[in-house]
């Protein structure tokens, strides 16, 4: 069964493969790509061609007509791709997950897209997926990204001085997290 959460402002979905050539084009292609100033301490992207790009979607692509929890959804914003959600396991000992939201274009960082997107977006998973905590690691500099996860309920649960380096400076590394009962008892 397809994936498809519409909010007031933004629809969650899954990944197609005409998305691909999208993504593609704003990882590798695209004038402005300032989304990618903020993954400094995430790692930097090589470039890669077309066809390597696409196939790490593979596993992404076959999810898309099962009843499997998703690892990554589509964010729209008036019918057109935008950005993206994902997650990936901290530990599969203690069933936690890091998460994560990106928007390629820098004029949709207001207006409440991205707070909505995320909250779906953790709504999704503590709904499909028996985790007991989701969370986000980012960076000191990243203040848009803290804020967001804040408004979505997330408080900061570790912060480790001038652990990162971004853009060859120091930042203090920062980890903010919510548990299943926190997001359940802000919903009702």
């Amino acid at each position: 069964m397809a994936i498809l959460l519409k909010g007031e402002k933004v629809t969650l979905r899954d990944l197609t493969e005409e998305d691909i050539r999208t993504l593609y084009y704003y990882e590798f292609e695209a004038g402005a790509r300032e989304h990618l100033l903020w993954n400094g301490p995430y790692g930097t992207r090589e470039w890669e061609s077309y066809e390597t790009f696409a196939q790490k979607f593979a596993e992404t692509l076959a999810l898309a007509y099962t009843g499997e929890p998703r690892s990554r959804l589509v964010i729209e914003i008036d019918g057109k791709l935008k950005g993206t959600v994902g997650r990936y396991w901290v530990s599969k000992v203690t069933n936690w997950f890091e998460i994560g939201i990106v928007l390629f274009d820098s004029r949709d960082w207001s207006g409440g897209y991205g707070t909505e997107a995320f909250g779906m977006w953790m709504g999704y998973l503590f709904d499909s997926l028996d985790t007991v905590r989701l969370g986000i690691g980012t960076w000191s500099g990243n203040v848009r990204m803290m804020r967001l996860a804040a408004k979505c309920g997330m408080i900061e649960e570790a912060r480790v001085r001038k652990a990162r380096i971004v853009r060859g400076e120091y930042y203090d590394a920062i980890k903010m997290g919510i548990l299943r009962e926190e997001w359940e008892a802000a919903q009702s």
